[in-house]
């Protein structure tokens, strides 16, 4: 007998894609799903519009975060088998029924994670695809052991969530991240695009770009021993040159032309240590739209590096501040 699957999808406000995505669910080629979405509070109709869909819909009184919707729909599930979704995802028709025998195949299995493909759900300006692509091809085109945790699309035994216990509730931008490093201390990891998605990408820089802040001034104020910092090495390494060119566009100003050759020098290492994504993208969909993808891509890792530089800065602001008063708390 098959396995019974509850798909979580935690929702906060997404009205414009909910629909989608529970019909996405409906259409699994998988038997055995209960659907399971976790209102968070939303103020634009959310719930309604998931329960005329066909989900069941649980509501928290006060909008809580992703890691407490989470908790919330997995403490109601029946399955054996749990698989989050984000409610901004229309999932492709396999993609339960490959988490399933992933899951049953490798017993030393924490979590099995899916992509999201390289195209947006509802809109394709310029930032949206640049979202999409980037996405991809940093992280997410991803087969075999992973160091995070894709939270967008993963799926997990029930009995594994509860030996691990909830996500951090008190974790709104870096629940999934910690949320993995709990879970590699005892099962493995992995992702596979035999699970897959097509996401909702934000259309704005206006929208995107203080997402980014947010989230990257969270991951490095809130990480802890173990934890990967904003993803590979030579992606936050890159983020860093361009925000050290930014900061040293004034040099020509003291030191007459000769000093613009720092900035470019620093911008030439950053774009070489991503050459692999720039040349997927060119390879995909031409030079044009390669030149406004690095473009873009610049002011996302500046903006990235920039959160970073500020979170970094907080958490050595806590740790000094507790080593001088322990009783202000501890930091993270």
């Amino acid at each position: 007998m098959d396995p019974l699957v509850s798909v979580v999808i935690p929702c906060y406000n997404r009205a414009r894609t909910v629909a989608i995505c529970v019909r996405s669910v409906r259409r699994q080629t998988y038997p055995a799903i209960e659907i399971v979405v976790v209102d968070d509070a939303s103020d634009d109709g959310s719930a309604v519009i998931a329960e005329a869909a066909g989900a069941t819909v649980l509501r928290l009184d006060t909008n809580s975060g992703p890691g407490a919707a989470r908790n919330r729909g997995a403490a109601h599930a029946r399955g054996e088998i749990l698989f989050f979704l984000d409610a901004d995802v229309a999932l492709e028709p396999d993609s339960v029924a490959a988490a399933v025998a992933h899951l049953l195949s490798s017993p030393g299995l924490g979590a099995i994670c899916g992509v999201l493909r390289p195209e947006s759900l509802l809109t394709r300006n310029l930032v949206a695809e640049y979202r999409a692509l980037q996405m991809y091809h940093w992280w997410l085109a991803h087969e075999g052991p992973m160091e995070g945790l894709h939270t967008a699309l993963c799926a997990m035994r029930a009995e594994v969530f509860r030996e691990v216990g909830p996500f951090n509730p008190d974790l709104r931008h870096t629940e999934a991240p910690e949320y993995g490093h709990r879970l590699r201390q005892r099962y493995e990891v992995r992702g596979t695009a035999a699970i897959a998605g097509v996401h909702d990408h934000d259309t704005t820089l206006r929208v995107l770009l203080p997402k980014v802040f947010l989230r990257a001034r969270a991951s490095a104020a809130e990480v802890r021993p173990g934890e990967a910092l904003g993803g590979a090495t030579a992606r936050v390494l890159a983020s860093g040159l361009v925000l050290a060119a930014a900061l040293a566009l004034p040099l020509p100003l003291v030191a007459g032309p000769a000093g613009l050759a720092v900035p470019l020098l620093l911008l030439a290492v950053a774009t070489a240590l991503e050459a692999g994504t720039h040349r997927r993208v060119v390879a995909d969909r031409g030079v044009r739209f390669g030149l406004r993808f690095a473009l873009v891509h610049l002011l996302y890792q500046l903006t990235s590096a920039a959160g970073a530089a500020v979170g970094t800065g907080q958490r050595l602001w806590h740790r000094l501040t507790w080593r001088a008063d322990p009783t202000v708390g501890v930091p993270r």
